[in-house]
């Protein structure tokens, strides 16, 4: 059987932002690799002293195009660059390029985003809202566009428990247009103040921006054949272009990282929550079937004379019948850390897990600062500038940022996800899957852990590299277990010798 989803990007004319990001790398390798896509044109930024050509190479120079590279040596013809900033007014479009893009653009991807949890409001509010209300607007001005995607987060709401796949203006303190009418008269600095009181239960300004930036998509993008993505926690591929690919050190990602070096040792997490965490192949893999989707049902809508109801949401996070609960996500790499032990970890890894924040903040002191003040002092005696508090410091702010995310137990509709998986054909749902139902995750974290080592810490799986860490890994291990027979020894002696002077014993 013919794929839909193919024939729907053959030939189609592609316009996508935050191509530079993980998502967006991904989703333009598979539009390259497995669709004829006409064109696609990159909302790109210009930097100083780097042509954006240059920047385009880069990162097409990656490892994760060398499978499309075999395939299709001129791959990089169909890809286009466009000079803009989503912070700056009119998106930084010049005249030509937005005329360009409102002729020939017929889909288009808005996944650009500053995912930072420390971000100032007033820049999340530009970044995060205000461009994606330019964004609207522009698509508007499309007069062939077929869909458009908004790429949200599955957090957007997450001062709620029970989330459903509809908008929720009712949670928010105020409105986008209210916000950024008030980023727009007051300074940035009042505004950062403002900051606390504006996000009220949001953890951070991300949520809290990716939430009014739903709205505007929801209030003005009424009219567009268009949808809202909302992937949980994106890890590393499954499988596809290549098994465990990752670039970044989001989420759960800096935790697998840290634990790896046998840096991180202590983490707080809810091990009896549901863990949000989701492939990144997959996540392509809706993003192009949301799109497909979403035309098609304009398309009818437009057959039956039908007026266009609220952007349809699709909220993406495990499914109830195959979940994977945070203490089963700790399972699952404590058991395979020796498979892929790294050559430059500096201590045995392992990971004390607690959801009480005075345990968390108790095994923080003796695993973590503890041993940073003797290395700290070993190094200042060796003249060396003491670095291991400040590593610790930002360890645990990242901690901290993330706690929310680990410790809450949030429930979600998945009805989208399940009409759009019917409307897919078996060949479709084979090119294009998605189905975490049967997602078996024993294998997917080995994958993972397999994409950690290659392309976060640059080792290779060659049998010497691989041997090699085993070994370190076993001498740590034998090291570990006689530094904690000394700590538990020398107090129990000093206990021991006083119950002595005291004659009980």
């Amino acid at each position: 059987m013919d794929s839909e989803i193919t024939d729907f990007y053959k030939n189609k004319t592609i316009f996508l932002t935050g191509a530079s990001g993980f998502l967006g790398r991904l989703v333009i390798e598979k539009l390259l690799r497995v669709t004829e896509v006409k064109r696609i044109y990159i909302l790109i930024r210009p930097k100083r002293g780097v042509e954006i050509q240059q920047r385009i190479d880069t990162f097409m120079s990656s490892f994760l195009f060398s499978e499309v590279s075999k395939s299709n040596p001129n791959y990089k013809d169909r890809l286009s660059p466009i000079a803009g900033d989503c912070a700056l007014p009119d998106l930084g479009l010049s005249v030509a390029n937005r005329k360009l893009l409102t002729e020939e653009v017929q889909v288009m991807f808005h996944s650009a985003a500053t995912v930072s949890f420390e971000e100032p409001l007033s820049t999340a509010v530009h970044i995060n809202v205000r461009g994606t209300r330019l964004l609207v607007q522009l698509a508007k001005q499309m007069p062939r566009l077929e869909a458009f995607v908004y790429v949200s987060t599955a957090f957007s709401n997450c001062v709620i428990e029970k989330i459903g796949e509809r908008f929720y203006p009712e949670i928010l303190t105020c409105t986008a247009d209210q916000m950024m009418s008030l980023n727009e008269q007051l300074s940035s600095d009042l505004i950062n103040k403002m900051a606390p009181a504006l996000l009220e239960k949001f953890p951070n300004t991300y949520t809290f921006t990716k939430a009014l930036a739903e709205q505007v998509v929801q209030t003005e993008g009424r009219d567009l054949p268009a949808c809202v993505f909302r992937p949980c926690m994106i890890m590393p591929t499954f499988k596809d272009p290549i098994k465990g690919w990752i670039d970044n050190f989001y989420g759960p990602i800096s935790v697998i990282y840290g634990s790896g070096f046998g840096v991180l040792r202590v983490m707080i997490f809810n091990k009896e929550a549901k863990g949000n965490v989701v492939p990144a192949d997959y996540c392509v893999n809706l993003t192009l079937a949301s799109a497909w989707h979403s035309a098609k049902q304009a398309a009818d809508r437009k057959v039956k004379m039908i007026e266009s109801p609220e952007p349809t949401v699709y909220n993406y996070v495990p499914t109830e019948q195959n979940p994977i609960k945070w203490g089963k996500f700790m399972e699952f790499l404590d058991s395979r850390k020796h498979l892929y032990a790294l050559n430059q970890m500096v201590w045995y890894p392992f990971l004390l897990v607690t959801s009480n924040m005075k345990i968390f903040e108790l095994l923080i002191a003796v695993y973590h600062n503890f041993p940073a003040f003797l290395i700290d002092t070993w190094l200042r005696l060796r003249g060396q500038q003491p670095r291991m508090k400040k590593i610790y410091s930002k360890i645990h702010r990242g901690i901290r940022n993330i706690t929310p995310f680990g410790i809450t137990d949030w429930t979600f509709e998945m009805n989208n996800f399940e009409r759009l998986m019917r409307c897919m054909s078996p060949q479709d749902q084979k090119l294009f899957g998605f189905d975490l139902r049967v997602l078996d995750w024993s294998e997917y974290f080995n994958s993972s852990l397999y994409g950690f080592r290659v392309f976060l810490a640059k080792e290779n799986v060659t049998e010497e590299s691989l041997r090699s860490g085993k070994k370190r890994f076993d001498r740590l291990l034998i090291l570990n277990y006689l530094v904690h027979f000394v700590a538990l020894s020398i107090p129990a002696g000093m206990v021991w010798c006083l119950l002595h002077l005291l004659n009980i014993v």
